[in-house]
């Protein structure tokens, strides 16, 4: 059993996320890399200053450009859209490991019979007609269905005959424009091996323990309890939880790490990673802002515990109880969280809007870590196309 301090669980946090040191991810293969490091990276479509996703490869993926992520999922066909840690982008690798939710999807449909009703005529449209979205194909009347994977397509039946199909595996998201999904047969898109391949998970327990192993990976380290970082694990329960992670550490996938007295687990392949932490390198700092729903952020009582850092994502506090902002972004730099920033990118201007910084209270604003900023500021500007910045000096 290895015991570490909070510094170093700090280290060992960003060394995995590529958050400090030298860069290593870099480029499209590089996002391609950090998505399957993490299993999969949550979407969001609020897009104030870049989406989340596009954010969270942003901040760690040297070179990364926003079209880089839409090449990877709708023209390379690496990654598909999904359920998985709430609505997800995940390696292509891993559709078969979803087989039960699609299944799941199929077997509701039998609650629903004015949805399956029109299933047969969208199959056909979609097959002469290509690509297309709710707007595309009209029916009458609305429905109050509710998928079996935990999210709702209430409202329009176009749409909620769309997403039964999405969820059941028959369609795929052919491409977005914004938040705004347009499918297409996934059989025109995915390798008939792949969504031929049987489901390798003989149960649900087997399924919670391998979606319990992926997110140790996407946080690095991670605790036997409950937490954000399970959402979406599907029927988890806290017996369940305990019962994979005792497995999982007697059959050598995960193991013990003692952080300053607290039981944390990581990936039993991730420990030379630790060790070479032990060994004390001399690490370069970086500057990066941090998406709301990056991995790294997953479980923010574990972020509070490591780094003493609290943040919370107020978009959906009403704005007269909000502390910070509606998108504030948390900043790192070296091997701490040293504060949040709220940007807006005003695009018809092509403008980086710097709304507000906000420090930690033992922060020291040195010339270094103000110039470290400035540069993050500029960088972050640039990946949001924007020419120019307001509010802060770069």
């Amino acid at each position: 059993m290895i015991h570490i301090t909070n510094q170093q669980a700090r280290q060992f946090l960003l060394l995995k996320h590529g958050l400090i040191g030298e860069h290593k991810f870099i480029g499209k293969q590089g996002a391609l890399d950090f998505i399957r490091q993490t299993g999969c990276i949550q979407f969001d479509p609020v897009d104030l200053c870049g989406k989340n996703a596009e954010i969270t490869l942003g901040s760690r993926v040297k070179g990364f450009k926003k079209d880089m992520l839409g090449e990877l999922l709708y023209k390379d066909r690496a990654l598909f859209d999904y359920p998985d840690k709430q609505l997800s982008i995940i390696p292509i690798e891993y559709w078969p490991y979803f087989a039960r939710l699609r299944q799941a999807a199929r077997d509701n449909l039998s609650r629903h019979p004015e949805i399956g009703e029109h299933i047969d005529a969208f199959r056909t449209y979609i097959k002469e007609n290509g690509a297309i979205c709710s707007d595309d194909i009209k029916i009458d009347g609305t429905t109050t269905w509710w998928s079996a994977i935990n999210w709702s397509a209430g409202g329009k039946m176009s749409r909620s005959v769309l997403e039964q199909m999405y969820s059941s595996g028959d369609l795929a998201v052919h491409h977005k424009k914004g938040a705004r999904r347009y499918y297409d047969l996934a059989e025109r898109h995915f390798p008939s091996e792949l969504l031929n391949t049987s489901d390798p998970l003989p149960d649900d327990f087997a399924h919670q323990k391998w979606c319990i192993l992926r997110r140790i990976g996407a946080t690095g380290l991670l605790w036997n309890r409950n937490s954000d970082a399970f959402i979406g694990v599907w029927g988890l329960t806290a017996d369940a939880r305990s019962k994979a992670f005792e497995e999982l550490l007697n059959e050598g996938e995960i193991s013990k790490i003692i952080v300053e007295g607290g039981k944390f687990y990581i990936l039993s392949r991730d420990i030379p990673l630790m060790n070479k932490v032990l060994e004390n390198p001399p690490l370069r700092p970086r500057c990066a802002f941090i998406a709301p729903l990056d991995p790294l952020m997953w479980d923010r009582k574990l972020i509070k515990a490591i780094f003493d850092f609290h943040y919370s994502w107020e978009i959906y506090t009403p704005p007269q109880k909000r502390k910070y902002g509606a998108y504030v972004l948390p900043i790192i730099f070296g091997e701490n969280f040293i504060g949040r920033i709220e940007a807006v990118c005003e695009r018809k201007t092509k403008t980086l809007v710097i709304k507000n910084i906000w420090y930690e209270d033992n922060v020291k604003q040195t010339k270094k870590l103000n110039a470290a900023i400035d540069k993050c500021i500029k960088n972050f500007a640039a990946f949001n196309d924007c020419s120019t910045v307001e509010g802060r000096a770069t």
